[in-house]
């Protein structure tokens, strides 16, 4: 096996906090500028919501989508600047298209545009109230498969959204369906459902009327061949094809995100190290709980970004 590939990895939705980037954004122009970047295409300031809130302001899907990827990709201007680059790129749901900016598949400019679009679009696509997503702990996939099958055929929908990690795997459906689910999850043995604070029914059937108006946004903008593969959350393969990133962007938001085998897939094409570049650590939780073989570096202000170029360089030599 061939040693030592880095992998970056962005967060998704849940990750924002009020204040995120600020102190990466107040010494760096590259991330000051991204920041800028953004409010210019959005034609609003972003930037204002993200330094100072209100948190609900931030959490709105609509905001904390183009949100999450602008300070991403301000964090990840201090890695490239050293000149650290990845073997694989990949991002949990919305990461995704933090992962495609920094593989250059698609600009900053145009993948802004595209999330603040798609975090709309997902807001309307069903009304409020009627969807929902819940966390179910501590259960096997596939008996969770059967039982999310047997809700949906009883007529309230309910399908496997996120495959996290071993032990713990999101619902996302109708409000019944996941409480439904939820409920037998339960019975049949889950340690736990947490009902989630989102939006809506999120990479679940219902999403498919947004996914269909998303396609004239993905046309807008413009898509090219990755520098860096990306691991794309619906196939858990890598790919750098600019056709097969539209199609994949466009199904990821009725599919499943397959995050513990796209983490999988990475250990096996030789990665051990991946960096999570992003306010949090959720995506490091999840990769330590899939593999306690990988080290892990969290970038999610100036210090630690400091912290991961010289350990990423020590690696290096």
């Amino acid at each position: 096996m061939d040693m030592g590939k880095i992998a970056f990895v962005f967060p998704g939705q849940g990750s924002q906090t009020v204040g995120m980037g600020a102190s990466v954004r107040e010494s760096k122009q590259n991330a000051k500028e991204i920041f800028d970047l953004a409010d210019k295409r959005l034609g609003r300031d972003l930037t204002s919501i993200i330094l100072n809130g209100p948190q609900e302001e931030l959490t709105k899907t609509a905001n904390a989508q183009p949100a999450l990827l602008t300070t991403s990709i301000a964090l990840l201007q201090g890695l490239k600047e050293a000149g650290i680059q990845p073997d694989y790129t990949a991002g949990h749901s919305l990461g995704e298209y933090t992962a495609l900016v920094a593989n250059e598949a698609i600009t900053f400019s145009d993948a802004v545009y595209a999330v603040a679009k798609r975090g709309e679009l997902m807001e309307e696509a069903v009304p409020n109230g009627k969807g929902t997503m819940a966390a179910i702990l501590g259960m096997d996939r596939h008996l969770l498969t059967d039982i999310c099958q047997q809700v949906a055929d009883s007529g309230n929908l309910v399908q496997l959204a996120n495959m996290n990690c071993p032990g713990q795997i999101v619902i996302s459906g109708s409000v019944e369906g996941v409480t439904k689910a939820g409920e037998e999850a339960k019975k049949n043995g889950a340690k736990r459902v947490l009902p989630l604070q989102v939006s809506g029914p999120f990479h679940s059937a219902l999403m498919k009327p947004a996914a269909e108006k998303f396609t004239a946004v993905l046309n807008e903008i413009h898509i090219q061949d990755a520098q860096i593969p990306v691991i794309a959350n619906v196939t858990a393969e890598p790919t750098s094809d600019q056709n097969d990133v539209q199609k994949l962007l466009l199904e990821q938001l009725y599919s499943p995100v397959l995050w513990e085998d796209s983490v999988r897939k990475m250990i096996e094409l030789g990665v051990d190290t991946f960096v999570e570049i992003g306010p949090g650590k959720v995506l490091t939780g999840l990769i330590r709980k899939i593999s306690r073989d990988v080290k892990t570096l969290s970038v999610q202000d100036l210090e630690s970004c400091q912290a991961a170029i010289t350990a990423l360089r020590r690696n290096d030599g």
